[in-house]
C-alpha cells in the first residue's frame, strides 16, 4: 500500500528522483581464503570458476618459506591437475566448465616453515582454508512487461522524472526477492481516443531480472539456484501486476472529479513470458532455415545454369553435324 500511495503522490507533485544502485566489482579474479571462515562462491554452469588462492590476503603479502599446498575436493579426495581442474605450483585452483556435480566444499591446507635466523631452527606451520562453491543456472524464464501513462506533453523533464521514479518504486517492491528491473525504456506517442481527441501517452517497457545485487543470499546455500530464482521471479511478476491493478483502483476511487495530468492508463499493463532456452532454440532454427533456403536457391541456380550450358552445347553439336552433312 505504501508503494501505491508513493506513486500517487509523485503523480500529483512530481517530486523526488530515482536512486542509483552500486555495482559490485572485484579488483582481481583471485579469491583468497579466510582462516576459520568458509568463503562462499557461486559459479555459473559451464563457466570457469574464479581463481582460488590457498592463502589468506594477509599471508600473501608476507614471505613464505617452503610452501606446500594440498587441495581436497567435495568427494574428500585429493585434487590433482587435469583437463578440468587447474592447480598451479603456487597453490592456485581453477575449475573449468563447472558442473552441478562439482558443487561442494573445497579445502586447501597450506604448510610452510618459519626459520629463526640465529639458530636456523625450523617450525612447520599449517593453515586450512575452506571454499564452498555452488553451481547456479539462469532462470528458465523471465518476464517482459509494458505499461502506459498519460502525460501532459511529450516535451519537458516530467516524463523522465516519472519514468525514473516508477523504476525506483518497482525495484523497491521486489528487492527482497533479489529481483530488479532491467532494460527500462519509454517513448511518448500521440494516441487518438474515440470521443476524446488526441492524448499524449508514455509507452513504458521493462524486464524483470532475478539477479539483483545480493541475489546470492537468496540461494540459502542451495547447490542449484534454479528453483529459487524461478520462484522469486514469479512472485515479482505477481507483485508488479497487483501494483498496477491498485493504480487503476486509485484512479477510479481516490481522485474523485480531479484527475492528474499524468496517470496510469487502465488495462494497459501487459506481461509476456520469455522462455530463454526456447528463444535461443527458435533463433537457431530461424538461422538454420534461412541458411537451408539460401543453399537450396543457390543449388537450384547452379543446376539451371548447368542445364542451359548442356543444352547450348548439344545445340552447337547438332548445327555442326548438319553443316558437315550438307558439305
Amino acid at each position: 500500500m505504501r508503494a501505491w500511495v508513493l506513486l500517487s503522490a509523485v503523480l500529483w507533485y512530481l517530486t523526488g528522483a530515482g536512486g542509483r544502485r552500486s555495482s559490485e566489482r572485484t579488483s582481481k579474479g583471485f579469491i583468497y581464503g579466510k582462516p576459520g571462515h568458509p568463503v562462499k562462491l557461486y559459479v555459473k554452469l559451464h563457466h570457469h570458476s574464479p581463481v582460488l588462492v590457498c592463502m589468506d590476503f594477509r599471508r600473501a603479502k608476507k614471505e613464505t618459506v617452503d610452501p606446500t599446498y594440498i587441495w581436497i575436493g567435495p568427494n574428500e579426495k585429493p585434487l590433482t591437475g587435469n583437463n578440468q581442474i587447474n592447480i598451479t605450483k603456487t597453490g592456485k585452483l581453477m575449475v573449468k566448465d563447472f558442473l552441478e556435480a562439482l558443487s561442494g566444499l573445497y579445502t586447501c591446507t597450506l604448510s610452510y616453515k618459519t626459520v629463526k635466523a640465529e639458530t636456523q631452527e625450523e617450525t612447520i606451520v599449517k593453515q586450512r582454508y575452506d571454499f564452498m562453491i555452488f553451481a547456479y543456472r539462469e532462470p528458465d524464464y523471465s518476464y517482459q512487461m509494458a505499461v502506459r501513462f498519460t502525460t501532459k506533453s511529450c516535451e519537458g523533464r516530467y516524463n523522465d522524472l516519472l519514468f525514473r521514479v516508477l523504476k525506483k518504486i518497482l525495484d523497491n517492491l521486489i528487492s527482497d526477492l533479489s529481483c530488479h528491473v532491467i532494460e527500462p525504456s519509454y517513448k511518448c506517442h500521440f494516441v487518438k481516443i474515440p470521443k476524446h481527441g488526441l492524448i499524449h501517452e508514455l509507452f513504458i517497457a521493462f524486464q524483470v531480472n532475478p539477479f539483483a545485487p545480493g541475489w546470492k543470499g537468496a540461494c540459502n546455500d542451495s547447490a542449484d539456484c534454479e528453483d529459487i530464482t524461478n520462484h522469486n521471479i514469479l512472485q515479482a511478476r505477481d507483485r508488479i501486476e497487483e501494483f498496477f491493478r491498485s493504480q487503476a483502483y486509485i484512479y477510479y476511487h481516490n481522485f474523485n472529479k480531479t484527475i492528474p495530468a499524468m496517470h496510469f492508463v487502465d488495462h494497459s499493463f501487459q506481461v509476456w513470458l520469455v522462455v530463454l532456452g526456447l528463444l535461443v532454440l527458435m533463433l537457431m532454427l530461424l538461422v538454420k532455415t534461412a541458411f537451408l533456403s539460401v543453399f537450396m536457391e543457390l543449388n537450384l541456380a547452379h543446376k539451371l545454369q548447368t542445364k542451359n550450358r548442356n543444352m547450348k552445347t548439344r545445340g552447337e553439336s547438332i548445327v555442326t553435324c548438319l553443316w558437315r552433312w550438307g558439305t
